[in-house]
């Protein structure tokens, strides 16, 4: 068994290749930028842009080989040397979902790119940078990650001064904040928090709970000035105060209840509010100065509170293009197309097969099904090896047994050899398998059986040679107690050669079960990453899948060697049990030919002398 067990670990460790890059990190992955009409349609080349890296075990493989932090995680631009600030948002390395913010220096229009992300490094110091990911031009930046006050993920610190709003720990991007019509976020005023008249920018991903009757989403003014953005129904309105003149924007955009939403609204030389990407409605008239409290979500002016939850709200004291608008709608939501995890490179590049691919992907869980799993396999395996060898020895024993008992003639038990009183010597037939050393009868189950009968008659007679015996009788009783001898014999050989078998009708049942219990799981954590990070898409979805699917093949490579052999065995074993029966039934009648006829001829004289 040992021997089987290394044999198959060695076969797994063998699927999982493993190499170490020259500058210690184990492996890197290439996250694909497209900025063609296939991904972000950019018409214009940015900079310093933060783009959201979504890792889940779809399409990362690898988190075991990440610390539990995440903080050996580096970026570095295409020629693999440049590094890149980034910032964990969330790393969970249990249920394998990861959210990286990323900053690109330069985002080229109308062209596919890459960058790589290396990880395995378990000498790594921790290297994120939030401050350094969202430039000068981005006033505060919130995730909701954790609950309590909202903390800005910038360097102006603009942490929320008040918030009754409900943490939701699953949102669009990790975590959000829900409204219920009551609750507001309060961001105290601050100098880097102005909005001077060069624009400003908001933006967010939104939920709304159900139409809503004119609900505040955003809202700052101050005695003169004010803005606020709020939803009509399922409508976007932007409404502007300026020197006690009010504007506003016709309803526009649709915002279907329970679904997440991107909407920004850029103020410059003209007011333009986006929603998913698409500018819906404008004022052609400047933004004015403002630099009052902002308030999210609360009443204002006449204007209800907003119900629904709110994800990554970020506000820039510049207005920022559609370009960059449509950037963050397509680069942060679920169905992310402006960076995309690709492909693994490992061991200096080279590629790797499907199948180590699927192996790569297995989660946590699934390893543990697949271990207990190798280890009912080794049993398994152990168990008809064992048996296999045992039946092989026994057959050709019994066969050499009923041929030397075939040929003897007045004396039934000149066959029959005192060893360890069970009719064999102290091995067992599987080491007698192994040794080859079968002299006598040592793995004959019928020689055992036949020993047990010789006993009887020794028992008895003290001698088993007719010669010797002559006169001596069995009645019908005392063949009748030998008989039951010999079948009790019979039993006992039955269940040594059964023994074991259970753990192939364990093997055979359990498997699969096991096998699917593992698969299930692999399919949950797979749609709850998928629900978690947002990245619906077929690529995020099928390695998990096939990962999962791992382990009912592992159940099934289990169960069917199992059934196979277990047939065979069981097949042989019936067939030794007949041949036990059969010689049961040869060996009765030779008794009886021997020492009971003598009975029969004084019953016969008993009869006369009664009829005399």
């Amino acid at each position: 068994m040992p021997r089987v067990f290394v044999l198959l670990i060695g076969f797994l460790v063998t699927l999982l290749p493993y190499s170490a890059w020259a500058d210690d990190w184990a492996g890197q992955k290439k996250i694909n930028l497209n900025t063609t009409d296939s991904g972000a349609a950019l018409k214009e080349e940015l900079s310093q842009v933060p783009v959201l890296v979504r890792l889940h075990t779809g399409n990362f493989a690898h988190f075991l080989d990440v610390k539990e932090d995440g903080s050996d995680l580096r970026f570095f631009a295409a020629d693999g040397k440049t590094p890149l600030p980034h910032q964990i948002e969330k790393f969970d390395s249990l249920n394998e979902l990861a959210l990286i913010w990323v900053q690109l220096p330069k985002l080229a229009a109308g062209k596919t790119d890459h960058v790589w992300m290396k990880y395995g490094n378990p000498n790594a110091a921790p290297a994120q940078d939030a401050k350094a990911v969202y430039d000068a031009h981005f006033a505060a930046v919130y995730h909701f990650e954790a609950p309590g006050l909202p903390k800005d993920q910038t360097a102006n610190a603009n942490n929320a001064a008040q918030s009754t709003a409900e943490h939701v720990p699953a949102s669009v991007i990790g975590a959000g904040a829900k409204f219920s019509g009551s609750q507001k976020i309060v961001i105290t005023a601050s100098p880097s928090l102005k909005f001077a008249e060069s624009g400003f920018t908001f933006s967010a991903w939104v939920k709304p709970a159900a139409p809503q009757n004119n609900a505040v989403l955003f809202a700052r003014g101050d005695a003169a000035n004010s803005i606020s953005v709020r939803v009509h129904q399922t409508r976007l309105v932007v409404q502007l105060m300026r020197g006690g003149r009010s504007q506003e924007t016709s309803p526009a955009g649709e915002l279907a209840p329970g679904t997440w939403h991107h909407v920004a609204v850029s103020g410059g030389a003209r007011l333009a509010i986006y929603l998913d990407e698409r500018e819906v409605a404008a004022l052609e008239t400047p933004a004015p100065a403002l630099d009052g409290d902002i308030v999210l979500g609360a009443s204002v002016s006449g204007a209800g509170g907003f119900s629904g939850e709110l994800d990554e709200v970020q506000f820039s004291n510049a207005a920022r293009s559609a370009d960059w608008i449509k950037a963050a709608a397509l680069g942060q939501g679920p169905d992310a197309k402006l960076a995309v995890p690709g492909e693994d490179v490992q061991g200096g590049g080279g590629g790797t097969s499907y199948f180590g691919t699927i192996l790569r992907a297995v989660t946590v869980d699934g390893w543990v099904v697949i271990v207990l799993l190798a280890v009912m396999a080794g049993i398994s395996w152990w168990v008809m090896v064992n048996k296999i060898m045992v039946i092989r020895v026994v057959r050709e024993d019994n066969l050499r047994f009923v041929q030397a008992f075939q040929k003897l003639s007045r004396d039934p038990g000149a066959l029959d050899r005192e060893t360890d009183g069970n009719g064999g010597d102290a091995k067992s037939d599987f080491d007698r398998a192994l040794s080859g050393v079968h002299d006598h009868y040592q793995s004959s189950t019928i020689y055992r059986v036949y020993h047990v009968g010789v006993q009887e008659l020794k028992h008895r007679f003290g001698q088993t040679d007719a010669r010797l015996t002559q006169g001596k009788i069995l009645t019908p009783q005392a063949i009748d107690a030998i008989r039951a001898s010999l079948d009790a014999a019979q039993v006992r050989e039955n269940q040594k050669l059964n023994d074991l078998l259970v753990l192939l009708t364990i093997a055979i049942s359990g498997g699969p079960f096991l096998g699917l219990l593992g698969t299930v799981i692999g399919v949950m954590i797979t749609f709850a990453a998928i629900a978690a990070t947002g990245d619906v898409n077929i690529n995020a979805i099928a390695p998990g899948i096939a990962a999962a699917l791992v382990a009912t093949v592992a159940g099934l490579l289990v169960a069917i060697p199992a059934l196979f052999g277990y047939n065979y065995i069981v097949s042989h074993i019936k067939n030794i049990a007949a041949d036990m029966q059969v010689f049961i039934d040869e060996f009765i009648g030779k008794m009886a030919e021997t020492y009971a006829a003598d009975e029969v001829i004084l019953h016969e004289n008993a009869g006369r002398k009664r009829a005399l």
